[in-house]
């Protein structure tokens, strides 16, 4: 196949996605291709509003035919080739651990089985905020929180034959360094090091998170992808120049730099649903830069595939969190 498109989505009738963040930007592009290859689709999003009118603007475009209207879908239900998916809510900030749980709690009692997790949302802040946990805001949303809620579902991926968690990393995770003396950065604020970190650590979370799958002989895969630039509601809380540079007025000057949301969700669309995807593969727009393109697999910073690191960050994010895996860690030098 010579590029990645929309078109080359296989059939998801009867698969059960739960995606955060999935209202805006890349995430409710990914929902969208989901939904209307058929999957039903679970929006996790803080918002529970946005969500819901989200959820509508995805129905409406694809409406649900007899196989798929009626109780939530689970694996294996069956359907036709024209089914498309029901999206439903639920409501979930992954700043908080205990709305962690309560999402998790909600969405094992409504979906036996889970096809696909897709790790979303994520974002950036400028200036520097705690959790009610304690926890740096940036790491929470974008790390730790994804942490919590995989573990709490992750029992709900293990039976399902050709379940995968897809977590959306970024470009920005070749500057980031895991800084285990200030993890919190309490000892100065620099929200670009901050937003690299939990980039970083989203693919130091995939890598070992597939490792302990693989040790425990499970057919869940932990792949990762990343969307190059794209012009999304991410930048709203940035500087002017970099507020400009998303915009959609600019895209005859800035094409080579920033592409579409709904070319840069193909990159996680892949991740999720490509049936020649392995455990551990990294998808994202082709070439050197990366920066704009149809999804190929791509390869990630040597950082990001230390062993040691991603061990060590997998026991501290256990311990800040409270949440162990259903998967035996992986011993040293085990591969």
């Amino acid at each position: 196949m010579s590029r990645w498109t929309e078109g080359a989505v296989p059939s998801q009738v009867g698969r059960t996605v739960l995606i955060t963040g999935g209202n805006t930007g890349l995430g409710f592009e990914t929902a969208r291709m989901l939904a209307q290859a058929g999957a039903t689709v679970v929006l996790a999003c803080r918002n529970p509003a946005r969500a819901a009118a989200a959820a509508a603007r995805i129905q409406a475009a694809t409406p649900a035919t007899p196989a798929t209207s009626g109780t939530p879908a689970t694996s294996g239900t069956s359907g036709t080739a024209g089914s498309r998916g029901r999206v439903d809510v639920v409501r979930l900030d992954l700043a908080s651990l205990a709305s962690v749980h309560e999402a998790a709690d909600q969405v094992r009692d409504s979906y036996p089985a889970i096809d696909l997790l897709v790790n979303n949302a994520g974002g950036v802040n400028p200036r520097y905020q705690l959790t009610e946990d304690g926890f740096e805001r940036t790491l929470a949303t974008n790390h730790l929180g994804h942490f919590a809620l995989t573990g709490l579902v992750l029992d709900r991926l293990l039976p399902v034959p050709g379940s995968r968690v897809v977590t959306v990393a970024s470009i920005g995770h070749r500057r980031g360094v895991i800084d285990f003396d200030d993890l919190q950065a309490s000892r100065g604020y620099r929200f670009q090091q901050a937003y690299f970190q939990s980039k970083l650590a989203n693919l130091l979370f995939t890598y070992e998170l597939q490792r302990r799958l693989a040790a425990a002989g499970a057919g869940t895969i932990a792949v990762a992808a990343h969307p190059g630039n794209a012009r999304t509601e991410f930048g709203r809380d940035m500087s002017g120049v970099v507020r400009v540079a998303m915009s959609p007025r600019l895209r005859a000057l800035t094409w080579w730099l920033m592409q579409s949301p709904q070319v840069g969700a193909l990159a996680t669309v892949r991740a999720a649903t490509d049936p020649a995807a392995r455990g551990a593969d990294y998808f994202g727009p082709p070439g050197r830069s990366q920066f704009t393109g149809y999804p190929v697999r791509v390869e990630s910073s040597a950082r990001s595939h230390d062993p040691e690191v991603a061990r060590r960050l997998w026991a501290e994010s256990q311990r800040l969190t409270g949440v162990s895996y259903p998967v035996a860690a992986v011993r040293p030098g085990r591969r």
